[in-house]
């Protein structure tokens, strides 16, 4: 059942190994869409490819690493190459760097959350702009976080990424809105994710925080896609701009 009408729909997820990422690369199958799948981890990747050709979509994995601008040219142009055009993007990519406090923050940590966080999403936007520039418009989707309107003590570096995130994708949607394209932001919190594993680094200490937050759980990066293909779908052509907090209740309790 197609539910967002994207079928044949060419679309590129970065950081499409796990989480959030293979979540929605598999939800964009089951909807027909055709898949250009990135990330740096080869075999897990190649896995989710596979995960989604066996739904019956168009799938292909292309290794990268999105911190490099040529690379995330070669992503998109192995969508267009491939499928004529791009129509939408998931640019999920992103990486928590680093617990502790401000003032032991290693520089080293600080570059590095934000040249995964924020030039990947600037590199990101700024190539798949120009494709869907091309072929009449379309929709993208970064994955920013609940961090992109709070703070969270002793992750300086990702916070400050999350709000970059936000930014970008608040200047861009007002730049591209009159053109067809539609750039939004989804804002997840405490979704069940090797990234939360690796925040919290113990599966008590994650259950015993999801416990104290209003819905009493974690999310899972099922929920968070399919508030993606939503974003992603002709359902929300007057969303642009958007950060769309998905995060149970958490920021506002």
């Amino acid at each position: 059942m197609n539910t967002f009408d994207l079928q044949n729909k060419s679309v590129v997820i970065t950081g499409a190994s796990s989480g959030m990422g293979r979540a929605a690369a598999l939800a964009f199958a089951r909807e027909g869409a055709r898949l250009v799948l990135a990330a740096r981890r080869s075999e897990e990747g190649e896995a989710v490819a596979a995960a989604a050709r066996a739904l019956g979509a168009e799938a292909v994995f292309v290794q990268a690493d999105v911190t490099r601008e040529e690379d995330v040219r070669r992503v998109i142009d192995q969508a267009v190459q491939r499928y004529g055009r791009l129509d939408v993007a998931f640019n999920n990519a992103g990486t928590e760097g680093l617990a502790a406090p401000l003032h032991e923050q290693p520089i080293d940590n600080f570059d590095r959350v934000m040249s995964t966080n924020v030039k990947s999403v600037f590199f990101s936007m700024k190539h798949e702009i120009a494709a869907m520039l091309e072929s009449g418009g379309g929709a993208i989707v970064n994955n920013a976080s609940m961090g992109s309107f709070i703070g969270f003590q002793n992750l300086s570096p990702y916070i400050a990424s999350k709000h970059a995130v936000l930014g970008l994708t608040r200047t861009a949607a007002l730049e591209y809105f009159p053109k067809g394209i539609r750039i939004n932001a989804v804002c997840p919190g405490i979704i069940d994710t090797p990234f939360q594993d690796r925040v919290w680094g113990s599966e008590e200490a994650k259950q015993g925080f999801a416990k104290s937050t209003p819905p009493g759980r974690i999310g899972t990066s099922e929920e968070v896609a399919d508030l993606v293909l939503f974003l992603a779908s002709a359902r929300a052509t007057f969303f642009s701009g958007q950060g769309v907090v998905i995060d149970g209740g958490y920021t506002v309790a």
